[in-house]
């Protein structure tokens, strides 16, 4: 099941989705405040609920995916450990601030800029994909990230952004499954961040994507794709 990142939506996963999923069910979701789940309103407590029901409404064993917001998710969603969870991979993630002053200075910008895409949402959305972290995507999706809507988008600010979230880097050790722990190299936050996840979590795996910043999956699909088949193993 795979989360996508903020602002986009189920259908932003590009080639990389083609690449991993060869051989595999994909079940791509858009998360509270997106695409079709646009009036579903959730903090990242409640999100992980949410993922974490979706995936396991089945029998058959099932593999997590998150990007950014969808990795912050994802996690909540593995700390329920959820019947049926394999594996867990985390593109570009973090396990929260855990400065409290700087946890609150952070949800006071994320408040700003839900007051500003409220405002003017195609503005907010050219000026996001053109900050440096996504640096080298060539294509930033924005017919898709226009789909969203205002309200949804700015809900998510509001309850689901890193300055909402509760650290959980003590909860690491809780983590059933196996992780896989991905940044790209030229997003030095997060590749520290991803090396702290790996080394947190009971079995965790770290990997660098190189030529890549934050969108790693995106700007480099083959070797992100790669990185994360060899982690999950033979499909059938």
């Amino acid at each position: 099941m795979l989360a996508h990142g903020f602002t986009q939506t189920a259908r932003s996963w590009g080639r990389f989705a083609t690449l991993v999923g060869a051989g595999r069910e994909l079940v791509r979701v858009d998360l509270p405040g997106h695409g079709g789940s646009s009036e579903v309103h959730a903090d990242l407590v409640r999100g992980g609920e949410l993922l974490a029901e979706a995936a396991s409404s089945g029998d058959a064993p099932f593999d997590l995916l998150g990007y950014s917001l969808g990795a912050r998710v994802a996690l909540h969603a593995a700390l329920l450990a959820p019947p049926g969870l394999r594996r867990l991979v985390l593109i570009g993630g973090t396990a929260g601030i855990e400065d409290p002053v700087r946890r609150e200075e952070r949800r006071r910008r994320d408040e700003a800029l839900a007051d500003e895409l409220e405002a003017d949402l195609d503005g907010f959305l050219t000026r996001w994909v053109a900050a440096p972290m996504f640096a080298g995507l060539r294509d930033p999706g924005l017919d898709e990230r226009r789909r969203n809507t205002e309200q949804g988008l700015a809900s998510s600010l509001r309850l689901a952004s890193t300055g909402c979230q509760e650290p959980l880097w003590g909860r690491l050790g809780e983590l059933r499954a196996p992780l896989l722990s991905i940044a790209g190299a030229d997003d030095v936050r997060f590749a520290l961040a991803a090396a702290r996840l790996a080394r947190g979590a009971p079995a965790g795996t770290f990997s660098l994507v190189p030529g890549a910043g934050h969108a790693a999956h995106l700007v480099q699909p083959e070797l992100s794709a790669l990185i994360v088949r060899r982690f999950l193993g033979d499909p059938r």
